[in-house]
């Protein structure tokens, strides 16, 4: 067995590898950017490398300087994770070469795998089905719309190289297909350094279906059974479940049967998942699904396969990494209930699902029986713009799939992230639509339903009443009504936001300056309401304070300068739009907390304006 090991990547896959590994008594390495420097998988590891600048292609991507890490530190394998380096053959090849034992498939494996139309001649000749389409070399435009007529329409145009949604374009119409075509190269061309494509028929009503596979050094390649990711947005996957729902066991023999088949075929090592497309127009069954792709490396949705196999995969990939066979037949592996993941972002819904940064001063998730959280980072962490904004996988295991389902939304009710916005309303009100609840998904639901469910989330009256009692001071005889409880009304600040509440406590003996409203998996900032000259400013301090997270795009005046009442003291942009704070009253800036470019963080005390002396 591997006794120590470098794991080439970092945030959530990098802390889920150092798990099984301490598990396993492997010592583990990790590397890190100056961004993450404090980051979680950091910390967990027995010893930590830096390796660059924050941005990935300066410290993730080079791959010279995770081997020269590895050395660096006596490692004797790399793990690479997802993403990253982790399909770069050549990368796996210099792992390799360098003596190091590589935690992932064959070089060959990856390279026949690597480009989408190589791989699905590969897969015809093995007997895998694939899409109706054109693969050829022949990239004349006038060849490829001929090619696409007698395809017919709708058909989709995919860059050879592509991936992650990109280099992809649907043409429902002749007319259309020249510049879908153009774009798609250019895009191709930008992403990936390679603009061929090639054209495939279009289902209408597609779902994503794809099987786990797992190959070792002695020829013995098993299936894990399947997921469905089907509910994505804009081929983003969303939520990812574990087994597909309305897979029969005939279909399900056959799918998996040609999975693995197609592992076989480029003698595949490790972990990887074969990807199908499936005509979700009707019952499932195997003359409706095609091979779409491979990816030769961990997926991220791999827990909802542990969750019903009771395999832990990472264990599978260095036991075999380091030359022992599969740990379990294809005979001894089962299917146990049901789970789903989905990945909780750090991004806004409700603006466009904008990446949402900073520092993360309240994080909490919720639990549930059968539950799982995956996380890389914690409470205190910054979710930093240089990489993926993922905040954790939130796993539900259930006896059925409507209890995954429960516990999954449970469990996303029941957390809190603050300031940083998350997508947590928009996962539960996906789990609840009326579909995918009924196990009715194609990849299209959320482009046709999305616009409902990423609609910003109000706190009940309930909670805020509640939050509310807490900011007030108990005052005898205050909303005093006969024969009913007492009510009064007052207006308070929800995340910079004026709203008036209706108070049916009798307040605090003590108020509190601010407390946290979480409720729908989201987490609003509630405080007295202070007037202010423009935004932000206090008529009785003089404070000026951020009424919402932002940046600071212009300060007009210096400390100890004179102001007069209104006047433009700092400009706030935020959600798009640029916010003036102003001098509350007459007076002298005695204090200014921030200059031009900074970013800053709801209610941070900005500037304060004190009165001329007399």
């Amino acid at each position: 067995m591997i006794q120590s090991l470098l794991i080439a990547n970092r945030g959530e896959i990098a802390c889920r590898v150092i798990r099984t590994a301490r598990e396993l008594g492997i010592r583990t390495v990790a590397v890190y950017s100056d961004a993450d420097a404090d980051a979680l998988h950091v910390r967990e590891a027995d010893e930590a490398v830096h390796i660059g600048p924050s941005a990935a292609r300066e410290s993730y991507l080079v791959g010279e300087k995770i081997i020269a890490a590895a050395k660096q530190t006596g490692a004797e394998a790399i793990h690479p994770g997802y993403g990253f380096l982790s399909e770069n053959a050549e990368f796996a090849q210099a792992v390799m070469d360098a003596g190091l034992v590589w935690v992932g498939p064959k070089p060959s494996s990856i390279t026949a795998m690597g480009l989408k139309d190589a791989a699905k001649k590969l897969m015809a000749e093995a007997g895998v089905p694939v899409t109706p389409g054109y693969m050829g070399e022949n990239q004349e435009p006038a060849l490829l719309a001929a090619e696409a007529a007698k395809i017919g329409y709708p058909v989709l145009i995919k860059a050879v190289a592509g991936g992650g949604g990109k280099g992809m374009r649907l043409v429902e119409a002749p007319e259309a297909f020249v510049d879908a075509l153009a774009s798609c190269k250019r895009e191709a061309a930008s992403s990936f350094g390679n603009d061929h494509v090639l054209i495939e028929k279009y289902i209408a009503s597609p779902r994503h279906i794809e099987v786990q596979v797992f190959g070792d050094s002695h020829g013995n390649v098993v299936h894990l059974f399947e997921r469905d990711c089907s509910l994505q947005r804009r081929h983003q996957k969303v939520i990812e479940e574990a087994p597909a729902p309305g897979m029969d066991a005939a279909t399900r023999e056959a799918l998996c049967a040609a999975a693995v088949r197609a592992a076989k075929a480029v003698d595949y090592q490790g972990a990887g998942t074969i990807e199908f497309i499936a005509d979700g127009s009707g019952k499932l069954s195997a003359d409706r699904i095609w091979f779409m792709e491979m990816n030769t490396r961990l997926q991220v949705e791999h827990p909802v396969t542990e969750e019903i196999t009771g395999v832990d995969l990472v264990e599978w990939q260095l036991r075999v990494a380091s030359g022992e066979p599969l740990p379990l037949s294809q005979e001894d592996l089962t299917i146990d209930g049901w789970a789903m993941e989905a990945r909780l972002y750090a991004e806004d819904p409700a603006k466009g699902f904008l990446p949402s940064i900073g520092k993360l001063e309240l994080l909490e998730f919720g639990e549930a029986e059968g539950g799982r959280i995956d996380t890389g980072v914690y409470e205190g962490a910054e979710v930093s713009p240089f990489y993926d904004p993922m905040i954790a996988k939130v796993i539900a295991w259930g006896e059925d799939r409507d209890e995954a389902r429960e516990r999954l939304g449970e469990m996303l009710e029941d957390s809190a992230v603050w300031p940083v916005r998350t997508n947590a309303s928009f996962l539960v009100k996906a789990l609840q639509h009326p579909d995918f609840a009924a196990g009715k998904v194609d990849t299209g639901l959320i482009g046709r339903d999305g616009e409902s469910m990423a609609e910003a989330p109000v706190p009940s009256d309930e909670v805020l009443q509640a939050a509310a009692n807490s900011l007030v001071s108990a005052v005898p005889m205050a909303g005093f009504r006969l024969n009913a409880a007492p009510a009064r009304a007052a207006w308070f600040s929800l995340d910079g936001e004026k709203v008036e509440i209706e108070l049916t406590g009798e307040g605090s003996e003590e108020p509190d300056d601010g407390v946290l409203v979480t409720e729908q998996g989201q987490a609003w900032l509630l405080t007295p309401w202070r007037r202010d000259g423009v935004h932000g400013a206090a008529d009785g301090s003089g404070a000026i304070l951020a009424p919402m997270p932002g940046k600071v795009i212009a300060v007009d005046v210096t400390q100890g300068q004179s102001v007069t009442k209104g006047q433009k003291l700092l400009t706030l942009e935020a959600m798009k739009m640029e916010h003036t704070l102003a001098a509350p009253f007459d007076g002298v800036v005695a204090e200014l907390n921030v200059v031009g470019g900074a970013q800053i963080q709801v209610e941070a005390l900005l500037a304060r304006v004190e009165p001329h002396e007399d």
